[in-house]
């Protein structure tokens, strides 16, 4: 009997143990629920844009021209509100001394890097040394050769003293600075620091899978106040047909697309279409360094007339843009009354036939044994861009000009014949003029030179004059196109196309070169659902 006893009580005290372990765990399976939910709650609220992008092998601001990317991650002196009008960035203030032509720019106190380090006017004068530093062979360095001093007041003063007025200086402020104590010796074209970016900017990089995504996350720490999106993921996507189809998908929240790619989003639930005005021209290149051009220099106006940019805004860009005929037509200080090369069939067989040439049996024009015409090579992945040559090649055949249209590989810029270009910016008109059409200048690819066009950009940028500037600029487009530099075709619109959730976007900025721009307010972006 006692033994049934005890049995009664090794049951009922195993059992109460049992209960009290499952009730255990049952609290820390509900425990660990509320700790997976809470992970879930905290993720779902942090807000994310998905950007469609073309690939980087660098983020090098000081030695490359441009990058969508760059204004997320760093800074310039200077900064362009949505009127593309400089402001202040990383300096609250500047003056400029009219007797000495010395700009002193008072910065920001309490900046720093994404690595902790503080910000000081030593960055700035490494940077701007840097650019101007032709060992290191910046495109950008046009945009400084004025500069005969810099000097270093305090730490957070700094002053530049140039050889003359140049109004746009402000604007070349813009410039991303460069973190010294990261640069300071390394090789400004190789660092593994521009693959690796530390700046002072709205965002720093997280993580980049190469050929993948780069993703971004706000820094909280933002002199400018933290902004209200928490990751932006650059998503790679080099084709633009396949961005269209991630768009469609859900994969992507924004990205630009070609005419034809953004006509199918019009009036389609759950997306905006944003069709931007640009100052973004593309032309025909002479590379005036090839042989063929030293001898047919004087064919450039035949191809000119040739072109009908009509057709080719209507046919390519689906009426998303404007005819061509000059690089500062989204200017200021455009001017109407030059030569517009409209499409002029008789004018091209009357210079050719002026310059002795003859129609060959086969439809092309000969002069001296040597059939007229060339190769238009064109940057792989751009569609617009492709489409754009093989309408310019069609056109030129049918005028008797035998234009092939080439995609290399790789751009020889100082072998191949012609290139379907792009450029054009929209802030001061010095940009995207004086290092493009300037002799020897460091966006000069086409080897193009003429004293008057390089007399006349000198005068704009050294007067502060805008009737001073207004008519050397004016002179400067007339001679551009008594000489060509190039066959100037349309400029062209930039198509956003992103997801309705996404707000902010100012929709009336005028972008630049490839469409960049759209990213100038990006801390004022919100995205109305909190999630992605």
């Amino acid at each position: 009997m006692d033994k049934m006893i005890k049995k009664k009580i090794l049951l009922i005290f195993f059992l109460l143990l049992m209960a009290y372990l499952m009730c255990a765990c049952g609290k820390t399976g509900i425990k660990r629920q509320e700790s997976q939910h809470s992970a879930a709650q905290a993720n779902k609220k942090l807000s994310t844009i998905v950007y469609g992008s073309k690939d980087y092998t660098r983020m090098n601001p000081a030695m490359d021209e441009h990058g969508e990317i760059n204004i997320l991650i760093f800074d310039g002196l200077t900064a362009h509100n949505g009127s593309n009008e400089v402001v202040p960035g990383l300096a609250k203030r500047w003056d400029f001394d009219e007797q000495t032509n010395t700009y002193t720019f008072y910065l920001e106190e309490d900046v720093k890097w994404h690595d902790g380090e503080a910000f000081t006017a030593e960055d700035v004068e490494f940077t701007i040394a840097s650019i101007m530093d032709p060992e290191n062979g910046s495109e950008n360095a046009p945009n400084y050769e004025d500069v005969e001093e810099i000097t270093v007041i305090d730490a957070h003063t700094i002053a530049f003293r140039l050889a003359a007025k140049n109004v746009a200086f402000l604007d070349y402020m813009t410039m991303p600075v460069l973190p010294k104590h990261l640069l300071e010796g390394e090789n400004m074209q190789e660092s593994d620091f521009f693959r690796h970016p530390v700046g002072t900017g709205p965002y720093r990089m997280e993580s980049w899978d190469v050929g993948q995504a780069i993703v971004l996350v706000k820094n909280k720490e933002y002199f400018k106040g933290s902004a209200k999106i928490d990751r932006v993921i650059f998503k790679i996507v080099p084709d633009d047909s396949a961005r269209a189809l991630q768009m469609e998908s859900g994969e992507l929240d924004m990205a630009l697309l070609t005419p034809k790619d953004a006509q199918l989003f019009d009036g389609k639930e759950g997306y905006r279409c944003y069709r931007m005005k640009t100052s973004d021209y593309r032309g025909i290149m002479f590379n005036f360094q090839h042989e063929y051009w030293k001898k047919n220099k004087d064919l450039i106006p035949a191809v000119c007339y040739a072109l009908d940019r009509e057709a080719m805004v209507e046919a390519v860009l689906l009426g998303h843009g404007v005819a061509a005929f000059g690089p500062l037509q989204r200017n200021r200080y455009h001017y109407e009354q030059t030569e517009h090369y409209d499409y002029r069939p008789k004018k091209v067989k009357e210079i050719l036939e002026h310059a002795g040439c003859k129609m060959g049996s086969d439809g092309f024009y000969e002069r001296d044994g040597e059939r007229v015409g060339f190769v238009l090579s064109v940057g792989a992945g751009d569609q617009v861009r492709a489409e754009l040559a093989q309408a310019a090649a069609g056109q030129l055949k049918e005028a008797g000009i035998d234009c092939t249209v080439d995609v290399p590989v790789q751009v020889d810029w100082s072998g191949q014949m012609a290139y379907l270009i792009g450029w054009g910016s929209p802030f001061d008109a010095d940009d995207h003029t004086y290092k493009v059409f300037g002799t020897d200048k460091g966006a000069n690819y086409s080897g193009y030179s003429n004293k008057l066009v390089d007399a006349y950009l000198t005068k704009a940028r050294q007067s502060d004059d805008p009737n001073v500037r207004a008519d050397a600029y004016a002179r400067f487009q007339i001679e551009l196109a008594k000489d060509p530099a190039f066959a100037f075709l349309c400029y062209v619109d930039a198509d956003y196309v992103v997801s309705d959730q996404i707000q902010g976007i100012e929709p009336d900025t005028v972008m630049g070169h490839h469409g960049v721009g759209i990213f100038w307010n990006i801390t004022e972006w919100e995205r109305t659902d909190g999630s992605k």
